[in-house]
């Protein structure tokens, strides 16, 4: 049996996108790790799947996959790509869809045949949201500023704000995004016990107040060159502790994205591209 898919990309974040509204395909561990693999199989950051909704209000259910067969919570880069496939496909005639994803409802809109904009929900600092275990006796909190804290990694201080965008980022305020210790930190502090679930890990450069850059180690992949809810967590910490404005232009490796928020009580916008590589079937 032949499993079509589309290998789409957000900013260079690489997606394989399958479609089990109108197929059908048993997903295990084994079977994602397979298809990740960039020698033998498709390659891909994430697997996303479009599913028929569990949830009344909402138009699809997505479910997102790492490369070593994890389940992941959210993925905007993944959203956009999702709005962009669902409307080429023709699967919803609808410009806006709500997308049902454990990390929540996540609402995408097209913008242009390139471009979709996804609000991502409200940021979310209460250590039980991450998770992050905040009582631990290793973990200093920083006064006077919202969610940060300090803890000993590698024998040296490192200090980070936690954020749930419906999965866990740990943001690194860094005085260059180009010199961050990703390669160190990253691994150290993705799969760190104060963090239950694992966490994402963005490293931040304020240019000014609206512009970051930013690079993400993320849990079960690694350095990509793009995580779109590491980017709007990056913005929401960065606004937290007023470092940045409203609309802020994130720069990542693979090219940028526009994040809109207005601060606490209201849900983050994210504005980016989407692109198709291309199409293709695989055995199954």
């Amino acid at each position: 049996m032949w499993l079509e898919f589309a290998k789409m990309h957000g900013l260079g974040n690489h997606f394989m996108v399958v479609d089990l509204v109108t197929q059908q395909c048993e997903i295990t561990p084994e079977r994602v790790r397979a298809w990740g693999d960039r020698n033998t199989g498709v390659g891909f950051d994430q697997l996303l799947l479009i599913e028929p909704p569990t949830d009344p209000e909402a138009d699809f259910r997505l479910r997102i996959f790492n490369t070593d067969g994890s389940e992941a919570k959210q993925c905007g880069n993944g959203a956009r790509c999702v709005a962009w496939y669902v409307a080429n496909r023709r699967l919803s005639p609808k410009p806006e869809l709500v997308l049902q994803t454990l990390g929540g409802p996540t609402t995408t809109r097209l913008v242009d045949e390139h471009t979709a904009e996804v609000d991502m929900g409200e940021p979310r600092t209460r250590p039980g949201d991450i998770p992050f275990r905040a009582d631990d006796r290793a973990v200093a909190p920083v006064a006077g500023q919202t969610a940060t804290y300090e803890i000993t990694l590698n024998g040296a201080p490192c200090r980070f704000t936690t954020v749930s965008m419906g999965n866990p980022h740990a943001v690194l305020f860094v005085d260059s995004a180009a010199d961050a210790p990703v390669e160190t930190v990253g691994p150290s502090l993705v799969g760190h016990p104060l963090f239950p679930e694992g966490a994402n890990i963005g490293f931040c450069e304020v240019v000014d107040p609206a512009f970051v850059r930013l690079r993400v180690f993320e849990r079960g992949v690694g350095e990509t060159r793009a995580c779109g809810s590491g980017a709007c967590a990056a913005v929401a910490a960065a606004r937290l502790l007023d470092r940045v404005g409203p609309r802020v232009k994130v720069s990542l490796p693979g090219g940028k994205v526009r994040i809109a928020w207005q601060g606490p009580g209201s849900t983050v916008r994210m504005t980016g591209p989407a692109t198709l590589v291309f199409e293709g079937r695989i055995g199954v």
